[in-house]
């Protein structure tokens, strides 16, 4: 007989002098609330937050003033795609820095709150950049034009919301389940709907267009990195920790969620992207996604969606969104100390 799930989740106390340190669970547990790093419940949380602090970076590091000459040189199809996407990523990076830290309110266990506030701080200064490179390359009025995309374009529009209403149910209604949902929502924000923009980005760095924007792109990609391995641990250690959770309802979902995701993100490669660019397909951006989708769910726990999808079909973007320890900056040849959390051979093959 199945054991009927708990119904909502607790907010985490400011302190509790009946409980220890040491949570004793992800969610609903008990905690003092007082984090000391020594003793925390689980072993990747200090590594990563190290990771995290070694990734600081802040706009103010890039110099703009080659991409301030340049941006006007582009096509007006470069010029509309790079502000598209660029009003792309900081909607997303808004939403996340609010669902980041509603989130951390239900987390029992302190060290993930505190890596939760980390990276809220990070998409803070995510959307910072988008701003720092606009000032660079546009006058105020276009700048307040493309942060009013989201709104005006349909189908941008359509994919924000699909991610938004995603998040709204746990937002409405926090319990374990609608929780875990909105993690799989997360995720595709993090680890799917950047990545076209991405790709475009990289493209022009490989053209030598847009290089310091590039640079920036490259570093947000890098953090983006470890927002999708720190939600994708949650998940899988609430699942760990009452295991009735995982069931056929919640591995349909993921899969369904990721299926239309990735038509979503498909759709608005093609209207961006598209075959105007040389050295980026569409045809290959469309894998590019399926691909990216498997890894995500196989990195949720789940089977990948699209079984042919197996290499990654863009392998030179690993050029510029590596984060090996002991790498330089692609583009500034800047010595920098980066330090591994995934697998180096899990990003071009599953």
């Amino acid at each position: 007989m199945k054991v009927k799930e708990v119904e909502h989740l607790k907010e985490r106390r400011i302190y509790d002098v009946e409980a220890p340190n040491r949570s004793t669970g992800i969610i609903n547990g008990k905690s003092s609330n007082i984090l000391n790093w020594d003793d925390v419940r689980y072993k990747w949380a200090y590594p990563l937050y190290k990771n995290m602090l070694a990734n600081f970076w802040t706009p103010f590091e890039i110099n703009m003033s080659s991409d301030s000459k340049q941006y006007v040189n582009l096509s007006e199809k470069e010029q509309d795609t790079f502000n598209k996407i660029i009003g792309l990523l900081a909607f997303l990076d808004s939403v996340q820095t609010d669902y980041s830290s509603k989130v951390a309110a239900y987390l029992t266990d302190s060290s993930l709150a505190a890596l939760m506030a980390t990276l809220s701080f990070q998409e803070v200064v995510h959307n910072q950049s988008y701003s720092y490179v606009l000032s660079s390359l546009v006058p105020k009025s276009k700048q307040d034009e493309i942060f009013e995309y989201w709104k005006t374009d349909e189908v941008l529009r359509e994919r924000n919301d699909f991610i938004v209403e995603g998040y709204e149910e746990f937002l409405q209604t926090p319990t374990p389940r609608t929780f875990l949902k909105s993690i799989i929502y997360d995720v595709i924000l993090e680890g799917l709907n950047f990545y076209s923009g991405f790709s475009f980005f990289y493209n022009l760095a490989r053209n030598q267009k847009m290089v310091s924007t590039s640079t920036m792109i490259n570093y947000i990609n890098r953090d983006e990195q470890l927002h999708v391995y720190l939600f994708t641990q949650i998940f899988k250690g609430i699942l760990e920790e009452d295991p009735q959770l995982r069931d056929a309802e919640l591995e349909n979902f993921a899969r369904d969620t990721f299926d239309r995701a990735a038509q979503l993100e498909i759709k608005w490669s093609k209207y961006i992207i598209g075959n105007s660019f040389e050295g980026i397909r569409e045809a290959d951006l469309e894998a590019y996604i399926k691909f990216m989708a498997n890894k995500r769910l196989n990195e949720l726990g789940f089977n990948k969606l699209y079984p042919e999808y197996n290499k990654n079909p863009l392998p030179w973007i690993k050029a510029y969104s590596d984060v090996n320890s002991g790498k330089s900056d692609f583009f500034e040849q800047k010595s920098r100390q980066y330090t591994k959390v995934s697998d180096e051979n899990g990003f071009d093959e599953l």
